[in-house]
Order: structure tokens, then sequence, then C-alpha cells
């Protein structure tokens, strides 16, 4: 890789803007180097300093103190002279020293610069980015506590372009993650169209030839069930890859998201006799994506119940020191501590006698929502026996003052 494109992946020697912001840790780096030089120049007691960074041919000034920013050939340039010797130089009077004394920045015929010291922007991988100089019209010399200090203010000058150098990596990722996340939505739209109709196709037909061969009705009955469950997949498969796209989050009540699942599996709710208890909060997160959590969360808790005993189930909310933790619990059949970090991929479940069909992508989903939030999500054991499932959200209000309790219909 040559040197200039080396210095492109720093976004150098431009310090081209980020064109997508990482968050609130998205480095200033011109006001963080200007500060840096301030910092120079004060504890050397030399007037002017320039953070240069030096490309194949040009020598660019990316932050300056006492002089205007600037561009230089390399021929006119003192640091390109002695930025790759890997070590500081210092120069107390250029005009004596041999190297600059026919120099243009010190005969006059640009400046007359006398005390001159430059230290190299060397990467941790060995790269050089430019240099670090300070210099003044006057002769001068630096003590061995002050050129250690410029040497430590210029490695503080490298940290300042390598967070520069990962957030740009950083932002690269995101724009590569979000068009794939664009691609494959779009694949599995395209794919769910494609298989839709050729299984509404075999399952009609499947219910016709039930009706018209009585004889052969149990077979046809086989074709229908296995169809419904393929197509079954492939919607769950379709919505998997939907979720944790671009989110709009919103104040949101736990109690109304907890009711509003409650409505959509009211019949689930009356065949199992399951209760549900939900202590309020007010929670900062996408609407839409929280009631698919919970209602993942829930229709695993009923689904997944021990024999002869109705599901309870829990739902509450607490600030933890990283933001707020969503916990469901509930009393059915648990998940053994070895299996917890496997049932959380898609397309991976549990084979238990009485366990209910499924394709293992609840809790795949509750991961990519729970993740798309900035959050985590963790299980658990529930105490007297249970799952408790809790999501881990960053920067959501806290738990509201005023707890409320839903309880559904038992029938």
């Amino acid at each position: 890789m040559s040197r200039d494109s080396q210095l492109l992946e720093y976004g150098l020697p431009h310090l081209e803007p980020l064109t997508v912001q990482t968050g609130p840790g998205t480095p200033d780096t011109l006001g963080q180097l200007q500060k840096l030089l301030v910092l120079a120049t004060s504890s050397t007691g030399i007037p002017f300093g320039a953070v240069n960074i030096i490309t194949a041919d040009r020598q660019h000034h990316v932050a300056a103190l006492g002089i205007d920013p600037g561009v230089c050939s390399l021929e006119d340039s003192m640091c390109a002279s002695v930025f790759l010797r890997g070590e500081t130089t210092v120069v107390p009077d250029a005009s004596r020293d041999p190297l600059f004394r026919d120099h243009p920045f010190v005969t006059g015929d640009v400046a007359s610069i006398r005390f001159y010291a430059s230290v190299p922007l060397t990467t941790a991988a060995g790269f050089v980015l430019g240099s670090l100089c300070v210099f003044s019209p006057e002769p001068a010399r630096l003590s061995p506590d002050q050129k250690t200090a410029l040497e430590i203010i210029a490695s503080q000058v490298v940290e300042v372009f390598e967070l520069q150098h990962h957030a740009r990596m950083l932002a690269r990722s995101l724009d590569e993650a979000r068009n794939s996340n664009a691609l494959l939505e779009s694949f599995a739209g395209r794919i769910s169209h494609d298989l839709r109709t050729p299984l509404t196709s075999v399952i009609g037909f499947s219910e016709l030839g039930e009706m018209r061969n009585p004889a052969e009705a149990e077979d046809f009955r086989i074709i229908g069930r296995t169809s419904r469950r393929m197509l079954a997949m492939v919607d769950d498969i379709l919505s998997f890859s939907r979720i944790g796209g671009v989110l709009r989050p919103c104040q949101v009540s736990l109690s109304a998201l907890v009711q509003e699942v409650e409505e959509d599996l009211a019949f689930g709710f009356k065949e199992s006799g399951a209760e549900i208890r939900v202590s309020d909060a007010a929670l900062h997160a996408d609407a839409e994506q929280l009631r698919i959590l919970l209602q993942n969360l829930i229709q695993n808790a009923v689904a997944y119940r021990r024999l002869d005993v109705p599901p309870r189930i829990q739902v509450t909310a607490e600030a933890v020191p990283d933001g707020v933790a969503v916990h469901v619990r509930d009393n059915g059949k648990g998940i053994p501590a070895g299996e917890r970090i496997n049932v959380t991929d898609p397309l991976v479940r549990l084979h238990r006698a009485d366990d209910p069909p499924g394709f293992g992508l609840g809790l795949a989903t509750c991961v990519r929502i729970a993740q798309a939030h900035g959050g985590r999500l963790e299980i658990g054991s529930a105490p007297g026996g249970g799952t408790t499932v809790s999501v881990i959200l960053p920067a959501l209000a806290l738990p509201g003052s005023a707890p409320t309790t839903a309880t559904a219909d038992a029938g």
C-alpha cells in the first residue's frame, strides 16, 4: 500500500469529516490537535508549533499555532528531511546546522527560523504519519524534561489520529452493515414471495384432494400440515430478517405493551389458564420492536409451561448500572444452564418431550432487538423453577413509581 493510501485510511491529510456519525464519541480531531499544540508550546517555551502530515509530495499543516496552516512541497519542508529518522530532532540554531542553514525557512527567503525541534508521529504499526514540530525565530535549547514532554505530547497526537482512524473504520462498518441488512431484507422478501405462492397452491390442492379422495384424505392432510409448517417458517424468517433495522424510539409504557401482547395472545391465554402480572415502567425504545420482543418472551412462557401447572408470568423493569433491565419471569420448564447460549442462535431449539413445534427464531429475534437498541439479552433461572429472561437496554427511563397489575382472563 502506498504512503498516500495509508494516510487516506486515517482520513488524512485533509481531516475529512466522517460520513456517518458514530455517536457521542465521534472525535473532534482538529480541536484536540490544537489543544495539544498549546500544551507543546507552553511546556517547551517555544512560541510556534505545527502538526504536519507528510504525503508523497507535500507537507500539510493540519493544525498550527502561531502561523497559518498551509501546504508546501517536500523540498521546502524542514520536517520532511528528518521525520523518517525514527528519533527526535532538536536544532538549537538552524543557521549553524549543516542540514538546515541553507534552507529557505532559515535563510529568510520564506522565514527566519532559528530553533527547531521535530518528533516523528509514529503509529503502533510503525507507520510515520508526519511530525509534531515547534520552532522559534530565536535560538533556544530544550532541557531533557522538555524534550521528554514534547515526545509524550507527540504520542498523544498519534492517539488522536488513531481515534480518528478507528472512528472511520466503525463508520465504514456501520455503512456496510446497513447495506447488508437492506440486502438481507430484500432477499428474504423475494424468497418469501417466491416460496409463498407455490406453498399456498400446495395447501389449496391438498385441501381439494382431501375432499375429493376420502380414502387418501390422511395423506393429503399430512401434505397440508407440512406445507403450513413450511409457510410459517417462511413468515418467521422474513420477520427475523426485518428486525433490528432503523429504530424509532419513543416514550412507551411497559404495562401498555404487555396489555397489547395479552390481547394478541388471548386465545392461548384462555386455553392455558395463564396469568401475567406487570409492574409499569416508562421506557424509551422502539415501541413496535419492544412489543415483538415481549410477545416472543411471553409466548414462550406460555408455550413451554409445565404440564398441569398454569403459567404464571411476571414482567418488571429495574434500573441497573448500564441502563434498565426488563425481566420476564415464568414458572415453566426452564432452560438448562448449558443450553442458554445455544438457544439464542437462529433455528436452534431444545428437543424435549411435550415441547410445542417451533423454528427456534423467537429468542434469536429478541437478541437482535436488544442489540439494535445497544443492549443485550441474558437468560437465567426463576425462583421456584422456570426461566428469567432479562433484556438490558441502555439509556432508558427509570421504572414508574406506580406499578400496575394486569391479569389475563383464565377462562
